[in-house]
C-alpha cells in the first residue's frame, strides 16, 4: 500500500498484521480520489475508524490542510502514527485514540469538516450511529461531504430520513463508497 498522488506521493505505508483491519486496496482509493481530489485544497479531513490511516494520509498528501484520525485499535494507531511520520504529514494531523462517537463528541463545537470519510467494519449499523450523531452535530462544514466505505449488502435507505442526501454510490467488487451531503432542500409548508 502506498500514497498515489500529491507531497507523499509513492511513499509506502505501514498496515497492521491480521483481519482488525481492512486497508482500502491503491485502487479503490485512486478511484474515489479522483472523484474528490479538485476540492481537497485547504480543507479539513475526519478519518473515522482510520486503520492505517491511508485515506487520511491521502487527503493530506493532496492538499488538504488538517485531518483528524479516529482509532481504537491501539495497533493501528502506532501504525498511523508512523505512516504520518514516514509521509511527513504528522504536523498537519491530530491522532485520537478512542471510539468514534466518543471523538464525536469530544470534537463538538470545536471543529468543523469539510470531509468526513469512515470505513466501519462491515454490517454492524456502526456507520448509521454515526450517522445518527452527525445528523444534529456542528462538526460538519455547510458543504460537507460525508463518504461512507460499507459491503455491498449494506443498506442505506434511512439516510433521507436523518436528513442527508445520497449523491452517489460507487460499486466495486466487494464493496462500495457511499457518498452523502446534508439535505438543503427547502421544506414547503402549504
Amino acid at each position: 500500500m502506498r500514497v498515489i498522488a500529491g507531497s507523499a506521493k509513492k511513499t509506502k505505508l505501514k498496515t497492521i498484521e491480521g483481519m482488525d483491519t481492512r486497508p482500502t486496496t491503491d485502487r479503490i482509493k485512486e478511484t474515489l480520489f479522483n472523484m474528490i481530489s479538485m476540492y481537497l485544497a485547504d480543507s479539513s479531513f475526519l478519518d473515522l475508524f482510520s486503520g492505517s490511516g491511508a485515506i487520511g494520509i491521502e487527503a493530506l498528501s493532496r492538499g488538504a490542510s488538517f485531518a483528524v484520525f479516529v482509532e481504537q485499535n491501539q495497533k493501528a494507531v502506532c501504525c498511523v502514527r508512523d505512516n504520518l511520520k514516514a509521509t511527513k504529514l504528522e504536523k498537519n494531523a491530530e491522532v485520537l485514540t478512542t471510539d468514534v462517537l466518543s471523538a464525536l463528541r469530544c470534537m463538538e463545537h470545536s471543529r468543523k469538516f469539510d470531509y468526513v470519510f469512515m470505513d466501519p467494519p462491515y454490517n454492524q449499523l456502526l456507520e448509521k450511529n454515526v450517522l445518527e450523531y452527525l445528523s444534529t452535530s456542528d462538526l460538519l462544514s455547510e458543504d460537507a461531504l460525508i463518504i461512507v466505505e460499507a459491503s455491498l449488502e449494506t443498506d442505506f435507505s434511512y439516510v433521507d430520513s436523518l436528513g442527508f442526501s445520497m449523491i452517489k454510490e460507487k460499486e466495486y467488487k466487494t464493496n462500495k463508497h457511499v457518498f452523502l451531503e446534508r439535505d438543503t432542500k427547502e421544506v414547503s409548508t402549504c
